[in-house]
């Protein structure tokens, strides 16, 4: 009987075990669970939690993605009273969650060695994992090949200039030097959205829409903007399918100087490092006849980290995060896996970023030089989906500028702006 007590007994040690996601931790060590929203380093944070959890012997990390959107997966988390103890989020996440569900971190000694921290009612909830913006990247090489000229993008202003230097390059010989990405994040919620954020106030701009005050198609930002997206499509080398152009392949086609242009963010970079790339790579801003816009990228603090302040979570859990976002900010290896590893451009001045990418670089010219615009960080969260798909069937020549204008307009009639 006392061998049957004591089988039993092990049963259920090790049934609680898997019923604790089946991670068997030592008695001595803190789990750390990290959700990454970031699907392009997902390969790198688990590398870098394998390796952490060698060379520590207190503090196990455990990282997590998912496909679904951030609101959706975080609201089924907390339904199941299962929390992350650090949350990878937007920054419109950090609003709308913070002040139910993060812990301050405004004494927290990074702080003062960034601008793009978010506070909500006067406390640090959101960590800036990093900078990124929006534009039109280049290949200089394929651009010089087929001009015969050195190329400067600072010559690069308005649509006019753009289309100048594409018909020289069509001359050159390549007829269809563009690459446009077929998602709708990257149409709805990237290009289309520098029509909010090139107005002085957004959400006045998105009230007046809502309201009717504001036509669309009368709008000149609007149009301006249009206008070149018109230029890019007509260049587009998937311009006969473009519904069925694959990102990856437009990336390698731009890095390798079979296209010489393609709208997107430094982020774009994770699918061309391995490519055979050419060295002279950037980023410009999105060229229109707004003056004061063209000179600019978009963008700013892109993805956020947040402690997790649940019940369920310890204070233990909760100071080994803080020790992991600071050995982010303030350890040469936690530098190294930022800008090299995950190439990311930081949010931090005292880390540096050398060793950046090409389109990285590029972006944090523009930050130190006071040149970007901030990101518009409000879009309810089926904005992207939504009007997204609307721009698809623009690229895809299934409407015409007024009627994709009215199906923007018809959007945020019918929607409810996120509340600041």
């Amino acid at each position: 009987m006392k061998r049957l007590i004591a089988t039993i007994l092990t049963l259920a040690m090790i049934m609680a075990l898997v019923a604790c996601g089946g991670s068997a931790l030592a008695a001595d060590k803190v789990l750390v669970t990290i959700f990454n929203s970031k699907m392009e380093i997902q390969s790198q944070m688990e590398e870098m939690a394998e390796e952490w959890n060698d060379t520590h012997d207190d503090v196990e990390i455990e990282v997590y993605y998912s496909s679904d959107t951030v609101a959706a997966h975080m609201s089924t988390k907390y339904a199941s009273k299962d929390p992350y103890v650090i949350s990878m989020v937007d920054a419109k996440d950090i609003y709308s969650l913070g002040p139910e569900h993060a812990i301050d971190l405004s004494d927290e000694q990074w702080v003062g060695d960034t601008t793009q921290a978010i506070s909500v009612d006067g406390k640090v909830l959101g960590f800036p994992l990093c900078v990124e913006a929006r534009g039109i990247l280049y290949n200089g090489d394929a651009i010089e090949a087929a001009t015969g000229k050195a190329f400067d993008p600072a010559t690069i202003k308005t649509t006019a200039d753009f289309q100048a230097l594409i018909d020289e390059i069509v001359a050159g010989g390549m007829e269809l030097p563009v690459g446009l990405q077929k998602e709708d994040w990257s149409l709805g919620a990237h290009y289309l959205a520098e029509v909010y954020e090139m107005h002085d106030d957004p959400d006045a701009f998105i009230a007046g829409i809502k309201d009717g005050s504001v036509s669309l198609i009368d709008d000149p930002v609007f149009n301006a903007l249009m206008d070149t997206f018109d230029v890019l499509m007509a260049y587009n080398y998937a311009k006969d399918a473009p519904i069925s152009a694959e990102r990856e392949v437009t990336e390698m086609m731009l890095a390798e100087g079979e296209l010489c242009f393609k709208f997107g963010g430094n982020w774009d970079w994770s699918n061309m490092v391995d490519t055979n790339y050419s060295e002279n790579l950037g980023m410009m801003p999105v060229p229109s006849d707004l003056d004061g816009y063209n000179t600019t990228l978009v963008g700013g603090g892109s993805k956020y980290f947040f402690i997790d302040n649940s019940d369920n979570i310890s204070d233990e859990q909760r100071q080994a995060a803080k020790d992991f976002l600071n050995w982010l900010v303030n350890d040469a290896e936690g530098n190294t896996f930022l800008t090299e590893t995950c190439a990311l451009v930081p949010a931090f001045s005292n880390i540096n970023a050398d060793a950046l990418d090409p389109f990285s670089k590029s972006v944090k010219a523009y930050a130190d030089g006071g040149n970007l615009i901030d990101n518009y960080n409000y879009f309810p969260d089926d904005h992207y989906s939504i009007v997204g798909a609307s721009v698809q069937k623009y690229l895809a020549d299934q409407i015409d500028r007024a009627g994709f204008a009215a199906e923007v307009e018809d959007y945020w009639k019918n929607t409810t702006p996120v509340q600041q």
